[in-house]
């Protein structure tokens, strides 16, 4: 049973140097990502097909201030990378220090895998990483619960990998944005959202997972600028399942928008709705049953660290549907300071909407035995 504390639904791993080559498909062992020393001096992890190292310091930047973050990335090796980003037990004080009974964890290298141009190559790493994953997992099995990751080489494939998921104890599966065959509301994968769906696995779309919200297309203006549109790939994802119909033919399906933060949320279902109610008399379009924002006030979770937008918007979005992160060990992250974060941006809300967002929303997404502990830790004070 998961103890007393917040759930975050997403952290992340840094994936060791052995994650691949221990644990991959012996066929492709000699081109697995492996960590590689650069020209400046620093590691980095190369894999075969991506032209861009993934750097390590972007990996594992939690707490680091900006100046001593931009150092550090100047000579950053894997022994720099703390180990509470790839192993398990090591994990539990940083948890324990910020306040998290338990954590979903993602892929980081496996983000930029899930745009790589390979399928078979792809599929074996990451094959490989679920492999390292139940591993990791498996030193804290009642506080950090995995999501798996398949390449949907084609339907019957990434059936087997979902089964193989669960088989291992993953919660989840990560998804590439961009599948290999047509796209995901293709009637040709009904039958995966199904076995999704009877697996009790949530599919999950995490930002920088779709070569259209890729941080390595080239930005209008300052380079900033390329950050403020990383979301836009999974505003695609959601009006591709809702507008699809996957949801009018698969009603139990849960899908996951990870680290793409919910401010934006209610104007996207106002505007869904608005495109539909121009398009047919009562806003309701072939294939669908309902206005376009029931399907995601139905079938849509979203996760967040820092918005304080997302806490400003319950009128207008149903906060069951509200998942809070930490984001650990990426730069992002609101560790080590979550405590102080939530208490700035949650005063207004009640006891059960904080309950709600910053734990039982997650377990119940993800199926996790979190019983009816608070989301406080033992000794903490209600306000």
């Amino acid at each position: 049973m998961i103890p007393r504390g917040i759930i975050s639904a997403d952290g992340h791993v840094c994936e060791p140097p052995n994650c691949y080559v221990d644990f991959i498909d012996p066929k492709y062992r000699d081109d697995a990502p492996r960590i590689v020393e650069q020209p400046d001096g620093t590691e980095a992890f190369v894999v075969k097909g991506m032209k861009k190292p993934v750097a390590l310091g972007f990996i594992d930047g939690a707490g680091f201030g900006v100046r001593e973050r931009l150092e550090r990335a100047r000579r950053i090796r894997f022994s720099d990378i703390r180990e509470a980003a790839y192993g398990g037990r090591a994990r539990l004080p940083y948890m324990d220090q910020d306040g998290l009974a338990a954590e979903i964890v993602y892929a980081s290298v496996g983000m930029g895998l899930c745009m790589h141009r390979e399928p078979d190559y792809k599929d074996a790493c990451m094959q490989a990483y679920n492999r390292w994953l139940q591993s990791m997992c498996s030193e804290a099995p009642h506080r950090i619960f995995g999501l798996a990751q398949t390449a949907v080489l084609d339907v019957d494939s990434a059936m087997a990998d979902f089964r193989r998921a669960r088989e291992m104890g993953m919660v989840g599966m990560m998804m590439p944005g961009d599948p290999v065959h047509e796209d995901y509301d293709h009637p040709d994968y009904d039958a995966l959202w199904e076995c999704a769906v009877d697996l009790g696995l949530p599919i999950c779309f995490h930002i920088l997972t779709s070569r259209a919200g890729s941080l390595h297309t080239k930005p209008r203006g300052h380079a900033l600028n390329n950050f403020l549109g990383i979301i836009r790939a999974v505003q695609d994802v959601v009006g591709l399942f809702v507008l699809g119909g996957v949801f009018e033919r698969h009603p139990q399906l849960k899908l996951v928008v990870a680290e793409s933060d919910v401010g934006w949320l209610p104007h996207y279902m106002y505007r869904m709705d608005h495109a539909a109610m121009i398009n047919a008399e009562d806003g309701i379009i072939n294939g669908l049953s309902k206005l376009p924002s029931e399907y995601v006030s139905s079938n849509v979770y979203a996760t967040f660290q820092d918005d304080r937008t997302a806490f400003q918007s319950l009128h207008m979005i149903d906060h069951r549907h509200l998942l809070w992160a930490s984001d650990f060990p990426h730069t992002d992250s609101t560790w080590p300071h979550s405590q102080q974060l939530i208490a700035e941006q949650t005063g207004h809300l009640t006891e059960q909407q904080k309950q709600d967002i910053l734990r039982d929303n997650t377990a119940r997404v993800f199926n996790l035995p979190a019983g009816a502990e608070s989301w406080r830790m033992s000794g903490e004070a209600v306000a």
